[in-house]
């Protein structure tokens, strides 16, 4: 009986994750003969799956959908993938009744071994949904937003998530766009944030003693090592700006440069999360590198700088001449009186 159970369940799987199965290549899978396919096919009918079979070449089996939920067959990913939707559905409201999210949530908890219970309590636990959407102009942030959709490991997702909760230290491996190859990270995981289309880590980079946002896809190899920390005190503002920061961050139609006249500690103290990227540029100044979909969002960004506060812009030749005869514009219209315009 446990040989037969096990088959069944093995083909259920099958049956889930495929549209059509031929009865050959079942049997293949299963290591057993058509057959014995047909007879699991039996008992799984009995259990209230509605399964289609069609005779023939072309024939096969089909898992339909039934007139009532029969018993569901999830690997462990798909199991805390699925507790923690639900528990982030619950805490955001995001269905009618908050009642039958938790019920849901309650019956599959229930039935979970500890193990995943733990990964799926880390999981919810980490994340803070972003409630900033991206933003244009200034955006020194770690991370580019590109237009592909790369997977995110579960197992790098629950790692991180576990080492957010435990307040744990992590060494992982980055593979940024804007670098040569893969780079070593040590840092001291704080939040998970799902945004627009990605997962990003917000965390203090132990080696460069500052906060940087990591989107997950790009992390591999990820290490817990037993070190422990007291985390640094984040409000949700702050997780907000700094997700904000990663997602609007990447290649621009206008790319620029700010050397600013403040050293690179003060100018830090000012810009808050949006100071990512800067770098020195002498004792008293400072490099900004800044950027927008066209010149109005650089002027923008530019605008932020500090009252009284000198500095330079590098801007590439065409966007510099844009820049200059809005500029020249705006001085005129301040010069002209409201009633000679």
């Amino acid at each position: 009986m446990p040989d037969t159970t096990a088959r069944a369940l093995a083909l259920l799987n099958l049956l889930q994750t495929h549209r059509h199965w031929t009865g050959p290549d079942l049997a293949r899978r299963l290591g057993v003969t058509q057959r014995t396919v047909r007879r699991d096919v039996e008992r799984l009918r009995d259990l209230g799956y509605r399964i289609e079979s069609a005779p023939g070449l072309a024939g096969g089996y089909r898992l339909e959908p039934g007139g009532v939920v029969p018993p569901l067959l999830l690997t462990d990913d798909e199991a805390v993938a699925m507790a923690a939707g639900l528990r982030l559905a619950a805490t955001r409201q995001l269905t009618d009744g908050a009642d039958t999210t938790l019920r849901a949530l309650t019956k599959l908890e229930r039935v979970l071994p500890a193990a995943l219970r733990e990964r799926v309590n880390a999981l919810a636990t980490a994340v803070r949904p972003s409630r900033t959407g991206p933003r244009t102009g200034a955006g020194p942030g770690t991370e580019a937003a590109s237009s592909a959709r790369p997977g995110v490991s579960p197992t790098v997702l629950t790692d991180l998530a576990l080492a957010c909760r435990d307040h744990e230290r992590t060494r992982f491996t980055h593979i940024s766009p804007s670098a040569s190859g893969p780079s070593p990270r040590h840092v001291e995981p704080h939040h998970l944030a799902p945004s627009e289309r990605h997962w990003y880590l917000l965390c203090w980079d132990l080696d460069r003693d500052d906060w940087r946002t990591f989107r997950i896809d790009r992390i591999s190899a990820v290490h817990r090592t037993a070190v422990f920390f007291e985390p640094r005190p984040l409000s949700q503002r702050q997780i907000e700006e700094f997700v904000a920061v990663a997602t609007s961050w990447g290649r621009q139609a206008t790319d620029a440069t700010a050397t600013i006249r403040m050293p690179i500690e003060r100018l830090r103290q000012e810009f808050g999360e949006w100071a990512q990227g800067v770098e020195p540029a002498g004792a008293d100044t400072t490099r900004w590198p800044v950027g927008g979909g066209d010149v109005r969002e650089t002027m923008y960004a530019l605008s932020w700088i500090p009252a009284g506060v000198e500095y330079t812009v590098d801007l590439p030749g065409p966007a510099r001449t844009q820049l200059r005869e809005t500029l020249a514009r705006m001085l005129r219209a301040l010069e002209t009186p409201p009633d000679a315009a």
